[in-house]
């Protein structure tokens, strides 16, 4: 089978996946038509990452879960639909026109009064929280500028307790990350590099194949 072959497979079998286990109800396909309608890059999860992190959200008994990009709020609403009774989600955008296409879709999903959208650099309210003094929190999902996550990584640690679960998308890139030389992956070999080799975290890295070879960081805070 040729390269395209093995993409077409792959498609297929998200596809399947997604259909057995990942339906779309209303509120879900209605965020990924609005985001479209609104200009938003194609880049959310899929309906299978959608419902992984909502599941995952759920085997965790999260009640505070902070999110590091918003787009449209397709994640977003996984994410709050898997936390516990009285869970409550902070995610944050930089662009305040993601930011109002993610409220609406929250908004119709019933979710606005437990999910709190903040505009701003992510690096600048991570901070902020930390100053704070807040409550840690049970869950974090990494899914903004890649050449940031490094420093995501240990912004979430910091606003982290023992038991934490730390997410993160896109730490394959199609593959890229195995050449040392491809600058365009840099920030997130160096992201890897520093979640597995962290004393304060168990992880791995699980990998997510449909048109592009793709992974999820999936890490647990131990100290």
């Amino acid at each position: 089978m040729g390269q395209d072959g093995t993409r077409q497979l792959l498609v297929r079998i998200d596809d399947y996946v997604a259909d057995l286990f990942a339906p779309q109800d209303e509120a879900l396909e209605a965020a990924r038509r609005d985001s479209a309608e609104a200009g938003l890059p194609a880049i959310s999860v899929s309906a299978a990452q959608g419902r992984l992190l909502q599941l995952l959200a759920g085997i965790s008994g999260a009640r505070r879960a902070l999110e590091i990009g918003t787009l449209g709020g397709y994640s977003a609403i996984h994410l709050a639909r898997g936390l516990a009774p009285g869970g409550t989600l902070l995610t944050l955008e930089l662009e305040e026109r993601h930011a109002e296409v993610a409220r609406r879709n929250l908004e119709r999903a019933g979710l606005s009064e437990r999910v709190e959208v903040r505009v701003g650099d992510a690096r600048t309210s991570l901070a902020a929280l930390a100053d704070a003094g807040v409550e840690p929190f049970d869950l974090v999902f990494i899914d903004a500028d890649k050449d940031g996550y490094p420093d995501y990584l240990e912004a979430s640690l910091r606003l982290s307790r023992p038991g934490t679960l730390l997410l993160a998308d896109n730490t394959l890139r199609d593959g890229r990350v195995l050449d040392p030389t491809d600058t365009s992956t840099a920030a997130i070999r160096e992201f890897n590099q520093r979640l597995a080799a962290d004393p304060r975290v168990e992880a791995v890295v699980l990998p997510l194949l449909r048109e592009k070879v793709d992974g999820i960081a999936i890490a647990r805070v131990v100290g």
